[in-house]
């Protein structure tokens, strides 16, 4: 997809994408999945770097309002900071912009922790 990560601290991971033909839909704009996808990659970060040491994250709840349609070669900013950072999930917000500054998106998503070895979340694996 091309996402690059610009920033990727605690507070804010910033993730940019340049649409290009392979992401529009049939009526030639970008499709909603490719920036789920862009909002994914954004959000999916930050509760990494934000998770505790040995342990991994899932998407496990995922909303996205579209708000304005992009274009072919836009190049999109994905700004994601979190709201709720706790043992078990984190909850962020990432807002999408277009090269114009004008918001086209805004997701929130909730994020588990997961052990990586075995799959059991974080909560389980502190006992």
């Amino acid at each position: 997809m091309g996402i690059d990560i610009v920033t990727c601290t605690p507070q804010e991971v910033v993730c940019t994408m340049t649409v290009t033909e392979d992401m529009l839909n049939r009526n030639g704009m970008l499709h909603g999945g490719a920036l789920m996808t862009l909002a994914d990659t954004a959000a999916g970060s930050a509760a990494f770097i934000g998770s505790p040491a040995g342990i991994s994250n899932s998407t496990i709840e995922a909303k996205t309002n579209f708000i304005r349609p992009v274009k072919l070669g836009d190049r999109l900013t994905a700004r994601c900071e979190p709201v709720h950072a706790g043992r078990t999930t984190a909850v962020l917000q990432v807002t999408m912009t277009r090269g114009d500054g004008k918001v086209v998106g805004v997701a929130t998503q909730t994020h588990l922790f997961v052990g990586r070895s075995d799959g059991e979340s974080a909560k389980e694996e502190e006992k």
